[in-house]
């Protein structure tokens, strides 16, 4: 059985201090979870203070986005040695919100995959599609373009060193969340698509997060499908009570 993950993307939110007091919060209700990798996603400046504050617990830390060149005149962008010296295992790569306001596409998401594999950071690579293009009926085609697009040139081996997250665009911080049926049916194909690019093994071996609004309220349902093996957290990973009680549920199912 994969072994849930639960990631908080914690956005464009809290400042150095606020992380500590939130990684801190974490880090003292850890105690019951075991069987959950549970991974932090600050912001770049709350990077290194969240790593010292949730050091010596089994909590993962992750950056939100990186850059595929190890350094030079590129302003603004941080490199995957950067992350690794700041304490990071994980990284975010290709989040809708960068696809849509930063102009990221399926091509500089492969660049950035391939460079975290290299780097031996865990890519948390994110796909999704927006409501015009559900309501046009063409998820699947959308799914697939971007599936194969960020993997080319990537290895099962490689693969299997990847989490996959499906965030439907369409139910991220707008309270709508996809049916728990429709978040599986759409998991299920991006396994289906898994399998004929690559395996029945390795598509087993890819953890696949769904990344649309999960909270407590509906996490049970969404973590008991087959295909669901985590969540990608917004808004609730920044209230400490919410993501531990997030974890709780994941830890009862596994």
């Amino acid at each position: 059985m994969r072994k849930f993950i639960i990631a908080g993307n914690w956005k464009l939110n809290k400042t150095g201090s606020e992380a500590v007091e939130l990684a801190t919060a974490l880090k003292a209700g850890m105690d019951k979870i075991s069987k959950v990798d549970a991974v932090i996603c600050p912001t770049f400046t709350a990077l290194v203070p969240a790593a010292a504050a949730i050091a010596g617990s089994t909590i993962g830390l992750g950056a939100q986005n990186m850059y595929w060149e190890e350094s030079g005149a590129y302003t603004g962008e941080i490199s995957t040695a950067m992350l690794l010296d700041a304490g990071c295992q994980y990284v975010i790569i290709g989040h809708s919100e960068r696809r849509q306001y930063f102009g990221e596409t399926n091509e500089t998401v492969n660049k950035k995959v391939k460079k975290a594999l290299e780097a031996g950071l865990t890519p948390i690579m994110c796909i999704g599609e927006t409501l015009e293009e559900r309501e046009g009926n063409i998820t699947e085609k959308v799914i697939k373009t971007q599936v194969e697009g960020g993997l080319t040139g990537i290895s099962a081996d490689d693969l299997k060193k990847m989490v996959i997250a499906y965030e439907p665009i369409w139910a991220i911080g707008t309270g709508k969340t996809a049916s728990p049926q429709q978040a599986q049916d759409v998991h299920a194909f991006i396994r289906g698509l898994l399998v004929s690019l690559y395996s029945q093994g390795a598509a087993d071996a890819v953890r696949i997060q769904y990344g649309g609004s999960m909270k407590p309220s509906n996490a049970d349902e969404l973590l008991q499908q087959p295909d669901i093996d985590g969540g990608l957290i917004g808004g609730a990973a920044l209230k400490a009570d919410m993501f531990l009680a997030l974890l709780e549920i994941g830890e009862k199912l596994s």
